[in-house]
């Protein structure tokens, strides 16, 4: 899952960074209003995590004019203006959620982890697909009831897949949400992490469309 991280806090960039790449999320984490408003649009970016504060261009700003342009990515509001007037602009604005600094980083999880079963219509922390199941707060994955062991960029991969199952997934979208659009990636990185999830879980399980990128058959056995 890749988020988009607008934050000017160093600090605080740095920990909330570190905390959400450690659960497997891949974050680009920018500093400026400005960047923020020309990134919101980016397709590979899954969620929004928004502070109103920012130079360059003020959050409401960054919000108003993303939701204008028609974007749907979920946006997470973090800011310290806890009064009910500014929680209130920021929801009518289009932020589907809003959280007042300081916050407790195992909360800002959970809110993310809401916030993506609420897009994808889940009920649960959990994606299965056949005899596949991925927990997205304990990070788990069992196959066909063993417990399967896996690095953090596979665990990124795997749910990706899970999640558009049935559908092809290019491979730019893969690298986009597992590593973000400001990370150098090796070209061959995805087919590294692709292989070694065959390897632990079954050859059949991730179908590889020549020339576009990969697909997890409903069913996969």
């Amino acid at each position: 899952m890749h988020i988009l991280l607008l934050e000017d806090d160093t600090e605080l960039g740095e920990a909330i960074k570190h905390a959400l790449e450690h659960q497997s999320y891949a974050v680009t984490w920018l500093t400026d209003g400005r960047q923020g408003a020309a990134a919101l649009g980016d397709a590979s970016i899954d969620l929004v995590l928004l502070d109103l504060g920012l130079p360059g261009k003020d959050g409401l700003e960054v919000l108003l004019e993303g939701r204008r342009a028609g974007v749907k990515t979920p946006i997470l509001v973090m800011t310290a203006r806890d009064a009910p007037e500014a929680r209130i602009k920021g929801l009518d604005l289009g932020a589907d959620d809003y959280l007042v600094k300081p916050f407790h980083l195992g909360e800002l999880a959970a809110r993310i982890r809401s916030l993506t079963r609420r897009a994808q219509g889940l009920v649960e922390n959990r994606v299965e697909v056949g005899g596949l199941m991925l927990d997205l707060a304990t990070k788990d994955v069992t196959f066909r009831g063993e417990r399967i062991t896996l690095t953090r960029r596979e665990f990124a991969v795997l749910r990706i897949l899970m999640e558009r199952a049935g559908r092809i997934v290019r491979r730019d979208t893969l690298e986009g949400s597992v590593y973000g659009f400001d990370t150098v990636v090796d070209r061959n990185a995805i087919e590294v992490h692709v292989h070694w999830l065959r390897r632990k879980l079954s050859a059949e399980v991730i179908h590889t469309v020549r020339g576009i990128g990969y697909m997890m058959p409903r069913e996969p056995r």
